[in-house]
């Protein structure tokens, strides 16, 4: 028979409830299980963000690399509630034994724009053995657009790993540096369509420089369809 209450529905699931508020997240922040904190850290996103910014900080130290981890990842929004408080964080981060909690701090770095790690970021870029590390500091110094930071990313053209020297091809267009175009052009005829595919992306970033424009109309007739559609994309908007 079917129900004639009207705040009755068969395809109901359990009421959820309210979301946790700051209270109940920050108990949860200091729970002994590491699945907890976890838990708890996503559950950040829901309370005021400054609010969660404060509560966020002492997990960026935790003992747990996997809470590490997740905490060093939401500062890269929620540090804009705290742009030189979120600098300390992250540098600090770029300390942490993990090359995952390091990459996170880079990547966050640079969501932020905070171009006063440059020199930081150098630094571990020159000691980590870690690609993962290696091609989010080539990421985030793209993403940051200081142009202080052309030299190491003419370097990393050429690192021993293609993830990290790929990345570099964008970020030397992110950064929108012209002394770039002439490392960047040889890239275009590159055997490997992704190769090629960063080079079409990195090249849009300077429309009004003819060498770009040029390679861009040849790579728009590339037999990789992906390239030759981004290039084409490219040549439209510029």
């Amino acid at each position: 028979m079917t129900s004639t209450d009207p705040n009755h529905s068969a395809d109901q699931g359990p009421d959820p409830g309210p979301d946790p508020g700051p209270e109940s997240i920050s108990l949860a922040l200091k729970s002994e299980n590491f699945g907890d904190r976890i838990k708890a850290i996503n559950q950040l996103r829901s309370i005021d963000p400054s609010t969660a910014f404060t509560l966020i900080q002492p997990l960026c130290d935790d003992p747990n690399t996997r809470v590490r981890y997740a905490a060093v990842s939401q500062i890269s929004t929620l540090g804009e509630q705290d742009k030189p408080t979120a600098f300390k964080v992250l540098t600090a981060s770029l300390g942490d034994p993990e090359p995952d909690v390091q990459a996170a701090a880079a990547d966050a770095l640079g969501a932020l724009k905070l171009t006063d790690a440059l020199e930081d970021l150098k630094e571990l870029y020159g000691m980590t053995p870690e690609w993962l590390v290696k091609m989010s500091i080539v990421a985030c110094l793209g993403e940051m657009g200081d142009v202080r930071a052309f030299d190491l990313l003419k370097s990393a053209l050429s690192a021993d790993n293609s993830l990290v020297s790929v990345s570099a091809i964008g970020a030397l267009g992110e950064l929108g540096d012209a002394r770039a175009i002439p490392l960047l052009l040889p890239y275009a005829s590159s055997d490997d369509w992704q190769v090629r595919h960063r080079v079409a992306q990195a090249l849009s970033h300077f429309p009004s420089h003819s060498e770009a424009a040029q390679t861009l109309q040849k790579l728009a007739q590339d037999e990789s369809a992906l390239v030759a559609e981004t290039a084409r994309m490219h040549q439209t908007t510029s």
